[in-house]
């Protein structure tokens, strides 16, 4: 499909679509539930409660992710922070309706009056001293209901109303951040923060509060359609139709006016650059991190005696946040990376402990008498001191999170006194929940105006003096500690989470060998969810890049650890013991022979990873004795707190090389080595040049005066290039890919001030926008015209753009603008086969092309994975642009800069 000017039209969908429909639906059929509900009396319906967390789990849970997903890929901060906060939300409340369900009556009639007459202080005891729960049911008789199934439904809506609140906070947070940049979404996402409100309320007894959450629901519904209508058709006209977006309420910077004054038109638009692949994971990762403590603090002050329900919405929650770490790893920011898969995997580990000790450990009369300190703690609190250490460098905001999460982790040790624990980490729970909420609303706020509006807190040490005091802990400071890390760097970032979790799953597998049975449950999920799930996490990020040795270590691994938690601390509810465990006897032997070729590996990688790998074979060694039931339990210890001790080193080294790209703490060097020597590599099929060499440069230049065509790299993906000079070179660009004649191709400038010498008539809007968006990763359509002779096009006037229409490009990349410098204007287009993905990495241009090119001028893997956003500029003079292409800049950046300028011009 082309648009009016002969350009293509590539119309992308909108993700707040699909999040707003899913919110509108979701609060719809909670709508229906509650009306009938408060019609009938009955507030607890059985079947009909389980259907609807079905259906709250997959529609407002699992398509919300969905439009999560799509956003961060488009670079919306908000959009990817809300959709996937609110997936979660969605999911832990539908589940809570299904755990409702389960646990309910069909045929008894259970209101709120029902509700206050059967649990009184004298029904129900709950002595949380030791955070075991005793269930003293008396004079409950009476009741139409069985007892039992009353104090579940209570404590379902106790744990519901823990969980509620936080989300409360929350999206009025996001409330308030969307009026910044729309005015539709805050009225969705106030009408939602107002239904939690009136749902709490109508979770603890007041029955009337479901008419008024009713009708805010319904306010959810209308608002979600409007404004997934208005969405819908600014996709079809590419312009916005129907009011709502593109207007905020009121202007972000107003946030910040004592810190933003002086700004001129003509630095509106030129923010500090960031990663533009993927929307920043910060903000997400502190809406996480407030939830989990806020229902932890409930917990651990007694507001319900079990923590079933609460393990499920942290489970869900955890399961949100592991996105932050994630999308953390592909922008290739290992600090957030580790530290939000440090944190998803403390909250898991809390969550099943907890659910352990109060829902199993509870009914055993000796356990119930104390608590076993997991040794796994003390790697929780030596991690998070590396954090505070590594992000001294930060701002106080940063540091203050990680200190916070310190407290958090110390008041979990074993030593702290049983009858204070609980008051302790309560405290420790509601200052991080304090400290995240605040980071939420800073980091959502900074990410949308990309300024820092609001305060964080200025930088506690600098880059260089951390970096000289890191490098000191290193007793090698010859050419390690200055050396640069090869290529590739980014492939180890997966390293910090695969020491992380190794480390914690081994420090919490040590137990002493008279431990009680009732014990063990609470070392499962020490072990399991470390050292098996968040493990399988590490696998999939080396799948996805890794190239160092891959994911065959973390799955091996992770299939040992799960191995491990059921025979060693499950094995005794699955009725194993060393007399019928042939089999795991038999698995021992195969883990042994595996991580002996897994040793191999190691060796071509580094000393700490040779060493570690050493180590587990000794634990392996004793894991097959203890199936044959000769386990040398002080050999065991021992090996694994080695093992532990050398991936703690191993997290600290990994991160702090990745984060300053140096080898400031050595892993050490490989023992073994590939000998190169031995391949000869396969000839290319047209000359390459090294981009980082002015020889290389002048290289391609030469052969685009020549008449060549060249793949290059730009400031998006990769292009192939042909002199303005030569209009047959032109010509052969769409051979090359074939592409259809239609199809236009633009021509990319060094800079502006080549546009300034040509003269064009420009208007002074036209000019300012040009301005404050060049140099980046927009194309603007504009009016073709003679100044194009002026400019260097010549012959390739008739070749370039259309009868009316050029399109022009100013990449935002250095050996691109040399090379424009150099040979003058060059017609460009994607450097892939019509129909076909880009190119993103040099390699792909050779391999794909390089038989039909002159020359490809490698600079590794590009900047972007999308193509530049084509902005239509034809009728900028009437206060109109349109988008033909979004690429790598969103549309509402560019959008909310054109508004700027345009305010500037007034």
């Amino acid at each position: 499909m082309a648009s009016a000017d002969g350009f293509p039209a590539s119309f992308y969908s909108e993700p707040g679509v699909l999040g707003l429909l899913s919110n509108g639906i979701s609060a719809f059929l909670v709508l229906l539930q509650n009306f009938h509900g408060f019609h009938t009396g009955v507030l607890a319906q059985g079947v009909e409660d389980i259907l609807a967390g079905v259906h709250l789990i997959l529609i407002g849970g699992l398509c919300q992710l969905v439009a999560g997903f799509l956003s961060y890929r488009k670079y919306d901060h908000l959009g990817g922070t809300a959709f996937v906060g609110y997936a979660a939300l969605w999911m832990s409340y539908g589940a809570t309706r299904i755990f409702q369900g389960a646990v309910t009556p069909i045929s008894p009639n259970i209101n709120s009056t029902n509700t206050s007459s059967i649990l009184t202080e004298d029904a129900v005891y709950v002595n949380m001293s030791s955070g075991m729960t005793t269930f003293l049911i008396e004079n409950a008789t009476t009741t139409m209901a069985p007892p039992n199934a009353t104090v579940l439904d209570l404590f379902v809506a106790q744990s519901a109303v823990a969980g509620l609140l936080p989300y409360i906070l929350l999206s009025f947070i996001l409330a308030f951040c969307s009026a910044t940049v729309n005015y539709i979404m805050p009225f969705v996402f106030g009408a939602i923060t107002a239904t939690l409100v009136f749902e709490a309320v109508a979770a603890v007894g007041g029955s009337w509060a479901l008419v008024v959450s009713g009708v805010f629901e319904l306010v959810i519904l209308l608002f979600a359609i409007y404004g997934s209508a208005a969405l819908l058709v600014k996709g079809l006209a590419q312009r916005y139709i129907l009011k709502g977006f593109g207007t905020p309420l009121f202007n972000v910077l107003l946030l910040g006016t004592a810190n933003s004054g002086g700004s001129t038109a003509q630095s509106l638009g030129q923010e500090k650059k960031k990663n533009t692949k993927y929307a920043e994971p910060m903000a997400l990762g502190y809406f996480c991190d407030t939830v989990s403590p806020f229902i932890f603090a409930f917990y651990a002050f007694g507001y319900f005696p079990t923590f079933a329900v609460g393990a499920v919405w942290v489970s869900i929650n955890s399961a949100s946040q592991i996105l932050s770490s994630y999308y953390g790893y592909l922008r290739q920011d290992t600090y957030h990376a580790a530290k939000y898969g440090l944190h998803v995997t403390y909250w898991l580990v809390k969550a099943w402990e907890e659910f352990v000790v109060s829902v199993f450990l509870a009914q055993d009369d000796d356990a119930a008498s104390g608590r076993l300190g997991m040794v796994g703690d003390w790697f929780f609190v030596a991690s998070a001191v590396v954090l505070c250490v590594v992000c001294l460098n930060m701002d106080t905001l940063e540091l203050l999170h990680n200190l916070s999460f310190l407290l958090l982790t110390i008041s979990t040790i074993s030593q702290i006194p049983l009858h204070g624990y609980y008051y302790f980490y309560g405290v420790a729970c509601s200052i991080f929940t304090a400290v995240s909420l605040y980071g939420t609303f800073a980091r959502l706020i900074n990410s949308i105006a990309e300024k820092p509006l609001i305060r964080v807190g200025p930088q506690p040490v600098s880059a260089a003096r951390l970096e000289a005091i890191l490098s000191g802990l290193s007793h090698c400071k010859g050419a390690l500690t200055k050396k640069e890390l090869a290529e590739g760097t980014r492939c180890q970032l997966p390293d910090v989470l695969f020491y992380m979790t190794n480390g914690i799953a081994a420090l919490s597998a040590i137990q002493a060998e008279d431990v009680p049975a009732a014990f063990l449950h609470m070392t499962v999920p020490w072990v399991l969810i470390p050292g098996a799930i968040m493990q399988s996490f590490v696998s999939r990020l080396q799948v996805q890049r890794g190239k160092r040795f891959g994911s065959v270590i973390p799955f091996l691994y992770a299939a040992i650890w799960a191995t491990w938690a059921w025979y060693r601390f499950a094995g005794h509810l699955l009725h194993i013991f060393p007399a019928n465990a042939q089999g795991f006897s038999a698995g021992a032997v195969a883990f042994l022979v595996i991580n002996g070729f897994v040793m191999l590996i190691a060796a071509y990688g580094n000393l700490v990873l040779l060493i570690l790998t050493i180590i587990m074979e000794v634990v392996l060694v004793c894991f097959l004795l203890s199936t044959l039931g000769t386990l040398p339990y002080r050999l065991e210890i021992a090996m694994l707190a080695i093992f532990a001790i050398i991936c703690l080193y191993g997290v600290l080294a990994s991160l702090v090389n990745c984060i300053f790209n140096k080898t400031l703490i050595p892993l050490g060097p490989a023992l073994l080595k590939s000998n190169k020597r031995k391949t000869r590599p396969a000839a290319l099929p047209c000359p390459v040049a090294n981009s980082r060499l002015t020889g290389g440069i002048m290289q391609i230049a030469k052969a685009l005066d020549e008449g060549g065509v060249c793949g290059i790299p730009t400031d998006t993906v990769y292009a192939l290039a042909a002199s303005c000079k030569n209009p047959a070179a032109i010509e052969r660009i769409y051979n090359i890919k074939d592409r259809p004649l239609e199809k236009p191709v633009c021509i990319c400038i060094a800079n502006v001030e080549q546009l300034v010498a040509a003269k064009p008539p420009f208007s002074p809007l036209l000019w300012e926008f040009m301005r404050n968006v060049y140099p980046g990763g927009i194309s603007c359509i504009i009016a073709k015209g003679d100044w194009l002779y002026r400019l260097g096009v010549g012959g390739a006037y008739d070749r370039v753009g259309t009868k009316d229409s050029i399109m022009i490009r100013v990449p935002d990349h250095t050996v691109t603008m040399h090379l424009c410098t150099l040979t003058g204007p060059i017609a460009i287009t994607s450097a892939n086969p019509s129909g076909e993905p880009d190119s993103l990495h040099h390699d792909m241009v050779v391999s794909r092309l390089g038989h039909k090119l002159q020359g490809v001028l490698c600079d590794g893997e590009s900047a972007e994975v999308a193509p530049s956003t084509v902005v239509n500029c034809l009728r900028i003079d009437e206060g109109i642009i349109t988008f033909v292409r979004e690429g790598c800049v969103p549309t509402a950046k560019v959008r909310q800069i054109f508004e700027r300028v345009k305010s500037s011009m007034v």
